[in-house]
C-alpha cells in the first residue's frame, strides 16, 4: 500500500510501498478515508529536537484520521465492518493507576499513532478497537479527520473556567481558531485572540473572536489591556508554542486567572515563573491530549447542537500523492486545516492541485 514514512533521521518525508498492515489482537483494520495535518507532523518533518527524542524511524506518520472499518482481528468486536469511525490515536494500557482513575490521557505507557506506532498517512491502518469511534451517517470525511484535533482544543478550553469570563487564545492555526470556538460555545464572556498571521487572525475571526491582534505590528499588551477596560483577561489558552506569545500571555493574565498550555516548544525557553505565575497566584493546567473519553463526548455534543461549526477551519483539500505540497502549505501559515484523501474520489469538496 502507499504510505507517507518518516524513512530515517533528518529533515523530510517520503512516499513509499509498504506492506499493509494486519489487525491484532482486539484491533479493527481501518481503510483511510481522509487524514488531516497537524502541527505535531510539521515538528516530524522538520526533525526538530521533539521529533528526534520521540520518533524511531521507518515509521508511517500521521494520526488524524477517519476511516470504515474493513476487519476485525483476532477478539475484536466492533464496530461492524462498514463503519466510519475517528480514532483517538493515544492508545493506553488501560490497566495502570492513571487509566484506572479516570486519566487516561496521561497514561505513561501511551503509544500515539504516528509517533510510537505506524500512523495514518496511508491507505489501511490497524488501530485497537477501543480506539474507535463511530461518527453519525452523513459526517463529511474532512470534519470527521479532524475531531482529534477538535478535542485538543475543547480539553484546553474545557479546563479552566470561561463561563462568563475574558478568554485570550495566543496563536490561531486550526486548533487555536477551533479554540476560539469552543470557548465561545462554553459561554464565554469574550474571546481576544493573537496570532502573526493576518490570514489567521480572519480565520479566529470567522470563528468567534471578537477581537484580533497581531504583535508583529502592533504592541498586543496595550491592545488587550485596552479591550479589557484594563483588568486583563480572566483565562489564557496557548496555543503557539511560542516564547513571546507565552511571556505577553503571562503578562496579560490577571492575578488569580488561569492559563492552559497546549502549543509545543521545539526547545527548552526561558520563562519569569516569579512574576508570571507565582506572584500573581495563576493557576496553570499542562494539557495533552484528550482525557478519553470525556472529550470526545463533550465534542460530540458541541457538534451536534451546532454550537461549533468546524467547516470554516478546513481550507484545503489534497490527495495523499500530493503530501509534500499539503505539508508545505501547512508550513506556510496561509490555510487552517489540511486534509489528505488517500482515494481522491473520497474528497469532500474540491482539491487543491499542485503546481507541476
Amino acid at each position: 500500500m502507499r504510505a507517507v514514512v518518516k524513512p530515517g533521521p533528518g529533515p523530510g518525508l517520503e512516499m513509499r510501498d509498504v506492506p499493509a498492515p494486519r489487525p491484532g489482537r482486539g484491533e479493527v483494520l481501518l481503510q483511510v478515508k481522509a487524514a488531516s495535518i497537524c502541527g505535531t507532523d510539521l515538528h516530524i518533518r522538520h526533525w526538530d529536537p521533539w521529533a528526534a527524542e520521540r520518533i524511531v524511524p521507518p515509521l508511517v506518520v500521521g494520526h488524524e484520521m477517519c476511516g470504515v472499518v474493513v476487519e476485525h482481528g483476532e477478539g475484536a468486536s466492533g464496530p461492524p465492518p462498514g463503519t466510519l469511525v475517528s480514532v483517538e490515536s493515544h492508545v493506553v494500557c488501560g490497566s495502570c493507576v492513571l487509566c484506572r482513575t479516570g486519566k487516561g490521557h496521561l497514561c505513561p505507557q501511551t503509544r500515539i499513532l504516528g509517533v510510537h506506532r505506524d500512523g495514518v498517512f496511508a491507505e489501511y491502518v490497524a488501530v485497537p478497537e477501543a480506539n474507535c469511534w463511530s461518527d453519525p451517517p452523513g459526517m463529511p470525511y474532512a470534519i470527521a479527520s479532524l475531531q482529534e484535533n477538535f478535542g485538543n482544543a475543547v480539553h484546553t478550553a474545557s479546563t479552566p473556567a470561561v463561563a462568563g469570563r475574558k478568554v485570550l487564545v495566543t496563536g490561531c492555526g486550526p486548533v487555536g481558531v477551533m479554540a476560539v470556538a469552543a470557548a465561545r460555545a462554553l459561554g464565554a464572556r469574550s474571546v481576544l485572540a493573537s496570532d502573526v498571521s493576518d490570514y489567521r487572525l480572519a480565520m479566529a475571526g470567522r470563528m468567534g473572536a471578537e477581537t484580533v491582534f497581531n504583535p508583529s505590528r502592533a504592541d498586543l499588551i496595550s491592545g488587550v489591556m485596552a479591550a479589557t477596560d484594563g483588568d486583563g483577561v480572566d483565562v489564557l489558552l496557548e496555543m503557539s508554542g511560542s516564547p513571546e506569545a507565552v511571556d505577553q500571555g503571562f503578562r496579560l493574565l490577571r492575578p488569580g486567572g488561569e492559563a492552559a498550555l497546549l502549543g509545543l516548544f521545539s526547545r527548552p525557553i526561558t520563562f519569569d515563573f516569579d512574576d508570571r505565575v507565582i506572584f500573581k497566584g495563576a493557576t496553570v493546567h499542562g494539557i495533552v491530549g484528550r482525557r478519553l473519553w470525556d472529550t470526545w463526548y463533550q465534542m460530540r455534543a458541541m457538534l451536534r447542537s451546532r454550537s461549533v461549526d468546524l467547516s470554516p477551519v478546513v481550507t484545503h483539500r489534497f490527495a495523499l500523492d500530493d503530501f509534500a505540497a499539503a505539508f508545505d502549505l501547512m508550513a506556510s501559515g496561509s490555510c487552517g486545516k489540511v486534509v489528505m484523501f488517500p482515494d481522491p474520489a473520497d474528497a469532500d469538496g474540491p482539491l487543491t492541485r499542485p503546481p507541476r
